[in-house]
């Protein structure tokens, strides 16, 4: 469990120096040497973790990066309308998405017997962001041209207020064949900033502020009230009539123009959002730490992604060993890509069923729920790191820091899924494999949060544990985690891959 001073933890503290020579992004998925105590080098993933966090600033993007990842390490991908009896087999790999916001990945072990279980680490690829609205054009106000947009849960905080903003998404555009094809768009300079009001005001300056009239982006401005032009030519190729007429025609003309659209009538919907365009990098005078928006949760979510490609095909090879990275936690889960939804569990039903076909097995409710039942969940979400400023909020010896390990999340009141067995589970793994665990409970005169960990081991089953990588400053558009730490997250989530099967061997 946690040490008492996790900083002498000599391995993660030698490494500090040194990650600035890390492995290249396009052999980040696989790590050469054996995962010992001794020579993993978790550094090497802080430079292709900058980089994912670059790339993709939607859930989508991430989603998309993901299944390329998985792609080129020779996973298959699966389309949940098709039937796969006879596509899953034992030693394949697999991945599933749905709406492109979320993705199930899994590999079926070479042993793998009918009844056996699935080794799980899942997590949240949604981050806290603002929406563009259905109708999102407004009215000038004195030559500002702004743009109509809705939190997602906890967005438009204060945080939000004068930061460089870009937007990004998915776009669904008729082809030339007349198919419609979603596409992934973002721009990559700010097109937007939310203003504060100068202290000079007065207390106006002060809040609470209005999220629907005092917290809305400007775009650009049109001063032709005054100077008798228009500030852009108006463009007769957008008809009326066609979605893209219902969009702010500047926007319009951005997006299409960054995907190579020029017949802005094949432009069918899209789902776009605003994103802090300020790049992930590395800071402290050790390159400690890493500063970045969006990392809660793509931070676990890149890490057990990493984790499963790094998973030697010998170990554990009878079980499924499988990834959720899963959209909308942070509304509740609710809708049918998040964790709430039959996704996860109509996929375990589907793959237990395909390979029992192939053997002499019957099917049905009693094997469904032995798979279950010998199933075991890592909920991998991020959890506070301590907070110097704020000690006295943390609770004394539960206080996780950065650059040291995952850390294990409990609550009296049900809110995490840890238990004493799911807790000596993963000790176990951590053993086996050299990592670090950390501790963290909120005080009793605190509010607790919540993980995709009670709601899926509750409606499936299986046993569960929720294990997160620490970071400061959650739920801020701009937050920190450790340089180590995307890397301490695939050591340990890579060593629950490999070791889960001989560890639940030791337990009646």
């Amino acid at each position: 469990m946690t040490r008492k001073n996790p900083n002498n933890n000599g391995s993660a503290a030698q490494a500090l120096h040194t990650w600035e020579t890390p492995m290249s992004w396009e052999s980040s998925s696989h790590v050469q040497s054996p995962l010992e105590k001794d020579d993993f080098a978790p550094q090497s993933y802080t430079e292709p973790y900058l980089k994912f966090m670059r790339n993709n600033p939607t859930v989508f993007h991430a989603v998309s990066s993901f299944t390329s990842q998985l792609s080129n390490a020779g996973f298959q991908g699966l389309s949940e309308r098709d039937v796969w009896i006879s596509k899953i087999e034992a030693g394949g790999k697999y991945y599933v998405t749905r709406n492109g916001s979320a993705l199930i990945a899994f590999t079926v072990g070479k042993n793998y017997k009918p009844g056996n279980g699935f080794g799980i680490v899942a997590g949240h690829v949604d981050a806290l962001t603002a929406k563009l609205k259905p109708m999102p054009t407004l009215r000038t106000k004195e030559g500002y041209v702004q743009l109509g947009v809705a939190p997602y849960a906890g967005a438009l905080n204060m945080t939000w207020w004068d930061r460089d903003l870009s937007v990004g998404g998915k776009v669904l555009v008729k082809n030339s064949s007349g198919k419609i094809e979603t596409r992934l768009v973002k721009l990559d300079w700010p097109i937007a900033r939310i203003p504060t009001l100068a202290p000079h005001f007065g207390s106006v300056a002060d809040g609470p502020f209005n999220k629907e009239t005092q917290m809305v982006p400007i775009i650009g401005l049109d001063n032709s009230d005054l100077t008798g032009a228009p500030a852009n030519e108006s463009s007769t190729s957008i008809l009326a009539g066609t979605f893209a007429a219902t969009q702010p025609e500047r926007l319009v003309k951005a997006i299409a123009g960054e995907m190579g659209v020029t017949d802005f009538s094949s432009i069918v919907n899209w789902e776009l959002e605003l994103f802090d365009s300020q790049p992930p990098q590395v800071g402290g005078l050790g390159k400690e730490f890493i500063f970045a928006g969006r990392i809660d949760d793509k931070l676990c979510c890149y890490a057990a992604i990493e984790a499963l490609l790094a998973s030697s095909d010998k170990s554990g090879d009878g079980i499924v060993k499988m990834v959720g990275c899963f959209d909308d936690e942070e509304i509740g889960s609710l809708l049918r890509q998040g964790a709430r939804s039959n996704f996860m569990g109509t996929i375990i039903d589907r793959v237990s069923e395909a390979v029992a076909s192939s053997t002499d097995a019957t099917y049905g409710a009693n094997l469904a729920n032995q798979t279950l039942a010998n199933s075991f969940l890592v909920s991998s979400d991020v959890c506070h790191a301590t907070n110097p400023n704020f000690l006295e909020v943390h609770l004394e010896n539960h206080r996780p820091r950065l650059n040291v390990g995952v850390a294990v999340s409990y609550d009296s009141n049900g809110h995490m899924t840890t238990d004493s067995v799911s807790a000596a589970v993963l000790q176990r793994v951590a053993d086996k494999c050299g990592s670090t665990l950390q501790r963290f409970q909120i005080r009793n005169d605190s509010r607790s949060g919540g993980t995709i960990g009670p709601m899926t081991s509750s409606a499936l089953g299986f046993r569960a544990i929720d294990a997160g990588i620490p970071q400061l400053s959650m739920h801020s558009i701009r937050a920190t985690t450790g340089s180590l730490d995307p890397g301490l997250g695939v050591k340990l989530f890579r060593g629950f891959f490999d070791h889960f099967e001989s560890v639940d061997a030791e337990f009646v």
